[in-house]
Formats: structure tokens, sequence, C-alpha cells
């Protein structure tokens, strides 16, 4: 154990429970009636099933990279390594500036869903009270994360069964009382792939279902402190995946079978916003709906709790690095948390909350996924060829199955995504919004680099700290096993840099 680093704690089962914690939440008990207006009837169930097929592609990015370079800080950790090369340390640093908003803007929807089925218990809750409520419940996970990282993981899997229940709750009641007419009576023009309306509404339920399914990296950015994280790294992620995606098509069938979609679109029925105590109430009484409701309020609050866990260490590992600002670089002297970093999310999420409790959650999830796309999806995806160029040496324990077509897979899904964000929150304007954060970032940067007298106002500082690890320790992948897509082949020659 290192005296002023992280302490690698956190097992298997912790991570997978961390990622699933973080991906379940509240998310898909608010988000399957504003899948089922993107896509105009029951059919929604596409955007679930698509939005799985772009989580694992891009998890297997996720996979290759976290395996890799298993530091605490995720995508900074594999932006920085990657474009080291041609423009220095802006790429982590944009990465940094637009975490700080899209991962506590993400935390803001579970609190907005939190207060939302809230209010299935208290009808009566004014909008001052509902407000009041959710920052208490922020101030509430930001006092449960000032501790060690050995008490969080047990916490977590406590969280991860309640978890597991509440959805287990309201997939069995479904199916017992499973209505087929109602789940696949689609209506005529719901398939009809010619026209505009059809690819604005997947494209609306596209970004829906990858909202869902965020989180399957969040072990990821707690990379330092993993066990042997070249294994544990990947089966969280696709392990976790391929669970809740299990689960959501469950919730979302059984619920479809038992709640009429037109509920779900009509602003004045409760199926509109807590659809998971319809399904309860309409099948087992409002006593289990009561009871459920109260496990997916739990689950709320696991899934906030272990995405401002992860969202706490990105900026500790820029800032140590140089590339962010310094006082995030300090640790909690006792429990060795990023004091500053976990402070601040926990700020930011107090307003991404207060701003979605004014506007509404489809909007809040097309701008954040819309700023999340720029600096860390397409990039990520890049610095992943980037990093078998550059880094031929780097030792990989996993590589990506079938490389490089789930990385086209991924690029294609939030290009996809991105390209329709302002058709799917008219009036909002997602994409400008977001070109203009990052435009604010590269000009932070440029006061930064000039503060600190680096590129481009000062020599590239080339770092190959993983690359130089592996050379140390001899650099060979161990063998293959069931989540590995086979053994790693031998590394390509090294190729001259640019």
């Amino acid at each position: 154990m290192s005296e002023k680093g992280f302490v690698r704690r956190v097992g298997p089962f912790q991570a997978t429970a961390i990622n699933m914690s973080q991906m379940c939440g509240i998310g898909p008990f608010v988000t399957i009636p504003l899948m089922v207006a993107a896509f105009g009837g029951p059919q929604a169930v596409t955007g679930f099933v698509a939005g799985a097929l772009l989580a694992l592609c891009d998890g297997l990015v996720w996979a290759e990279l976290s395996a890799a370079m298993p530091g605490s800080g995720g995508s900074y950790v594999y932006l920085r390594q990657a474009f080291q090369y041609r423009t220095g340390r802006l790429m982590p640093f944009l990465f940094v500036w637009t975490a700080m908003l899209f991962i506590p803007v993400g935390m803001s929807t579970g609190i907005v869903g939190f207060v939302q089925y809230l209010g299935y218990l208290a009808p009566g809750m004014g909008r001052t009270t509902g407000d009041l409520i959710g920052l208490g419940v922020i101030a509430l996970v930001v006092a449960l994360l000032w501790r060690g990282i050995e008490h969080i993981a047990r916490i977590t899997a406590v969280m991860w069964v309640v978890m597991i229940l509440s959805v287990g709750c309201v997939i069995v009641a479904s199916l017992t009382h499973f209505d087929a007419d109602l789940a696949f009576t689609y209506p005529s023009d719901a398939f009809e792939v010619t026209s505009n309306h059809f690819w604005i509404g997947f494209a609306g339920g596209l970004t829906i279902g990858i909202y869902d399914y965020l989180g399957y990296n969040t072990a990821a950015y707690l990379g330092a402190e993993i066990k042997d994280p070249g294994r544990t790294l990947p089966r969280a992620i696709v392990f976790s995946i391929l669970g809740i995606m299990t689960i959501y098509l469950l919730l979302q069938i059984g619920t479809l079978g038992v709640i009429d979609w037109h509920r779900m679109t009509d602003p004045d029925d409760v199926a509109s916003t807590s659809v998971a105590s319809a399904v309860l109430e309409e099948t087992w009484g409002r006593g289990a709906a009561d009871t459920v409701t109260v496990l997916i309020l739990v689950t709320a609050f696991a899934s906030v709790f272990a995405g401002l866990l992860g969202g706490s260490r990105v900026p500790y590992d820029a800032a140590r690095d140089r590339v962010f600002f310094r006082p995030y670089a300090k640790l909690h002297p006792k429990h060795r948390f990023p004091v500053l970093g976990l402070a601040t999310m926990g700020v930011v999420t107090s307003g991404g909350f207060l701003l979605g409790r004014h506007t509404d959650l489809a909007t809040l999830i097309q701008l954040l996924t819309a700023v999340m796309v720029l600096v860390q999806a397409l990039a990520q995806i890049l610095a992943l060829s980037v990093l078998r160029r550059r880094q031929p040496g780097l030792r990989r324990p996993y590589r990506m199955w079938l490389y490089p077509l789930p990385s086209f897979v991924a690029l294609a899904g939030w290009l996809v995504i991105y390209g329709y964000a302002d058709k799917n929150a008219p009036g909002r304007h997602p994409i400008e919004w977001s070109l203009a954060w990052v435009a604010l970032g590269c000009v932070a940067f440029v006061v930064w680099a000039r503060l600190e007298k680096v590129w481009p106002f000062g020599p590239k500082e080339i770092s190959e700290d993983f690359l130089t690890a592996t050379a140390d320790t001899g650099g060979t992948a161990g063998p293959a096993d069931p989540v590995d897509g086979g053994p790693a082949p031998e590394d390509p020659e090294p190729v001259p840099k640019p």
C-alpha cells in the first residue's frame, strides 16, 4: 500500500455490483414511458435492444483500455496516453472539463427520478418540497462517500442486493399478470423504416436506451482501487451489461404487458411518472406498490451513490499529473478519497437536479449525452486504435473481440445519437450547447497551458507510464479465459510516429 495512493480493495463482485447499481438505478423505472413516447407504441422495446448493442460494443472499448491502463480517472488516463503525441494535454484536459459536467448531470437525473417516485408515496408533495428533499438526498450521498473505500464497497454490495430485489419484484408481478395483446400489439406504422419519423424516434429511443445502460464503465474510474484489474475490469463490464440487458428486457416487456402504453403518454396518469408503482398497484395492490416504491427509492439512491463514487476520482488523477487544477490532487488525510472532486460533483449534481426539475427529464438526458459523445465516446474509440499503433508493446490482458468491428458499431451508434439530438429536444439545442461547452473548455485550456507553460506554450511531455510498467514486468499477457477475446496475439512491430 502506498502511503499517499489508493488501495486495491475492490474485488470482482464489488466491481460488478458498482457497475450494475449505477446502470440500473432509477433509469428504467422513469424512462420506460419516455421510450414509449419516443417510439409511439410498445415497439419501444427496440430502443432497449439497440441500447444494449451499443453498450456492449462500447463496453468492449472500455474493457481493453481499462485492463491495459487501470489507473484512477478512467477515460482521462486513456485519452492522456493516446493523444499526448500530437496535442499534448489538450484531450485529457477537455475530458475532465466535460466530465465535471456530464457525470454529475447524469447523477442528477437519478435524483429527479427519486423525487418523482417519492411523489407516488406522497401525492400532495409540492415542487418546493420536492426540490428540498432532492438536495437533501444529494447531501446524504456525499456524506456517506466521505469515508474509506473498504466501507463503500460493503455498502455498495448491500445496495446492489436491494436493486436486484426491487426490479425482481416488478418483473415477477408483471409476468404473473401478463397480457400478450398489450405487449405485442403494435400501431400500423410502428416499423416504417423508410419514414424520417421512425428514425427520429429510433434516435431518441437509442439515446434513452444508452442512458439506461450508462454505468457499465463506473468501475473503470476506480482502476487504481481494483484487485487484479486486468481480469476484474473486463469481466465487470461485460457481465454487468449482459445482466442489466436481461433485467431491462424482462422489465420493459413485462410492464407493457400490464399497463396500456397509452397511459404512459398521459401526463395526468400515474403510469407516466411512476410506471413501476402502477404495475404493482395493478397486480398486487396498493400495499405491494408502496413497498416496492420504497425499494426503488433505495435503488435510485444506490445509483447516485455509485456514480459519484466513480466520478469523483476523475479529476484526481488529472490534477496529480498536472492536467487539471492542482487542488483536485489532494486526498483526505485519513480515508484516502479525493476531497475536492467529491465536493464539486455534489454541487454540480445539485445544479443539474434543479435544472431537470424545472425543465423535463428527457431534455436533461439529451443534454448530458450530447456533451459526453464528443469528448468521451468518440474520442475514446479513436484512442483505442491510436494506442494499438503508438504503443504496440503495451500489455493488454484483454483484447477486443472481432476488432475493429465493435468500434465501428459503437461509432455509428454515438453519431446517430448526436446527429438527432436537436430534433429530439426541440428548442433546447443540445448540439449547440455541447459545442459551446467544448469551445469554452479549449479557451480554458489555453489559459491554463499558458500559466503552466506546457504545449502549445512549452514542449510536449510524453509519458508512457503503462508502457514503462509493462517493460519493467515483462509485458506478457496472461492466458486466455472465458471473458477474454482469446489469447493475446503477438504485438505488431512498432510503426514510425508521424
